[in-house]
This record gives C-alpha cells, sequence and structure tokens, in this order.
C-alpha cells in the first residue's frame, strides 16, 4: 500500500474515532486534533517512517482520552441524586445474597455463600452496567431504545452471572461454559463498530442471540455429553441457553423500532 492511499485511510480512522469524543468535546478541540495529526501524519510520510506504527499509537492515546472524557462528561452531567440512587439500587440487591450468606451455615458448599469477591465482582458489574445506562442510553429521548439498551445489558448480566456462578452446561467449572465469552465479545465490538446506534445495534444483538444458541452447539462437538457433564440435560442447556437468546432477540427488535422512530 503506498503511504499516500495509507495516509488517506488513516485519516478517515481517525476522524471517525474522534466522533466518539462528547459533542462539547468536539466542538472545541476536535478540528485542532484532527489537524494536528493530519500535519504529523504528512511529515511522517513524507519523511517515509512508519505510518502504522504511528497511527496505532495515536489510537491508543486517543482512545484513553475518549474513555476518559466520556466518563468525565457523564459526571459532570449526572447530578448527585442519581449516583446516589444507582449505588443505592446496587446495595440493595447485593443485600439479598448477604442476608442469605449471614443466614446460612457459612460454609462453602452449604448453603448460601458468597465470599468477598463476589459482592466485588457482582457489585462491580452491576455499577458498570448502571454506568454504561448513563453513558449511552441516556443520551436518547427515544424511550424505545433505552428499552432495547436496558433489556441487552440485563441479557448479559443475567448471562454473566448464571455461568459464572453455577455455569450453564454443567457446572462452573466446565471448560465448555468459556464459550459463551464470545457472545460478550460480539456486543462489545458490535456495540463499538455501531457507535451504539440502534440500526448497528439492532445487528449485533441479533448476531448475538444467534452466537448464544451456537455455543451449545459447538460445545456439544467438542464435549459430548459422553465426555462432560451436561446437566440438567442437552435440551435443558438449549433451553436455557435460548432464554438467555430471548432477551437479545427482544432487544434487537427493539432496536429496530428505535432507528424506524429515528429515521422519521
Amino acid at each position: 500500500m503506498s503511504s499516500k492511499s495509507a495516509s488517506q485511510k488513516y485519516r478517515r480512522w481517525y476522524a471517525a474515532l474522534l466522533r466518539l469524543y462528547p459533542a462539547s468535546y468536539r466542538v472545541r478541540f476536535g478540528e485542532g486534533m484532527e489537524q494536528t495529526f493530519n500535519d504529523i501524519l504528512r511529515e511522517r510520510a513524507g519523511e517515509e517512517k512508519g505510518l502504522f506504527v504511528f497511527m496505532l499509537w495515536m489510537c491508543v492515546e486517543t482512545s484513553v482520552g475518549i474513555i476518559k472524557e466520556n466518563i468525565t462528561n457523564v459526571f459532570m452531567r449526572t447530578t448527585t441524586k442519581r449516583l446516589s440512587i444507582w449505588a443505592v439500587a446496587v446495595s440493595f440487591i447485593l443485600s439479598i445474597p448477604l442476608v442469605l450468606t449471614l443466614l446460612g451455615s457459612g460454609t462453602a458448599g452449604e448453603g448460601w455463600h458468597w465470599t468477598l469477591p463476589d459482592f466485588v465482582l457482582i457489585g462491580g458489574a452491576l455499577f458498570s452496567i448502571a454506568l454504561a445506562y448513563e453513558l449511552i442510553a441516556r443520551r436518547t429521548k427515544i424511550t424505545v431504545y433505552r428499552a432495547a439498551f436496558s433489556l441487552g445489558l440485563a441479557g448479559a448480566f443475567l448471562l454473566f452471572w448464571v455461568n459464572g456462578a453455577v455455569g450453564i452446561i454443567g457446572n462452573e467449572g466446565q471448560p465448555a461454559n468459556v464459550l459463551y465469552g464470545a457472545v460478550f465479545v460480539v456486543g462489545l465490538v458490535g456495540s463499538l463498530a455501531s457507535r451504539f446506534q440502534p440500526k448497528g445495534m439492532a445487528r449485533t444483538l441479533f448476531v448475538a442471540a444467534i452466537v448464544q444458541m451456537l455455543v451449545p452447539v459447538a460445545a456439544l462437538i467438542i464435549w459430548p455429553s459422553s465426555a462432560i457433564s451436561w446437566s440438567p440435560s442437552v435440551l435443558g442447556v438449549f433451553i436455557l441457553s435460548a432464554f438467555f437468546a430471548a432477551f437479545f432477540l427482544v432487544s434487537a427488535m427493539l432496536f429496530q423500532r428505535a432507528d424506524a422512530l429515528a429515521s422519521k
């Protein structure tokens, strides 16, 4: 690839990356950042220096800035009251396993038993979901989009919780359950690639639902029921997978509706 065509491609990529900054930040600094990038890129191309390494470094550096500015923007716009509500909600949810653990035997393997890492992991996951909702879903006034985003997050969290706590295929120690990580990869990559636009999110959630159902198929091929435990049964695993896939499927349909409303 010639340096000219590579430069043109990298300019487009960087311009697209800058659009992930908050709107107020882009208005103030976006044009200057893009101009600086183009000037440096032009200089490096003229000196025949490596453009790919420079582009890779700029993407990493800019991505860190995007995450920082978006989080800062949310905390600046979001009132203490809203964050307090989320904190109280997460605390209330965590109080349920806490009470059950205290009322139980307190011995691993007997009754309900959560350790400190369990509370930290689930609490962090719940608050991350709340933060993701504030960062993305609340940017739009389209109620259907918010509902779709919330449903997708709920499905992802339940999949994470159930698969991590007891496992979908057999128990949590079965290596086959690792394959469900593909669902999260699809969701994350698809969401970022579509920049959380409803049309792209609909496609992402449709694919996530398909992958959710393909996981037990792949697992059955790699680890047949004669090799590992498929408790409660092979059919039961497919039914449970379909339960989670339904979250993603309905979410995708709602995103389609949100896209139709946004296009009007």
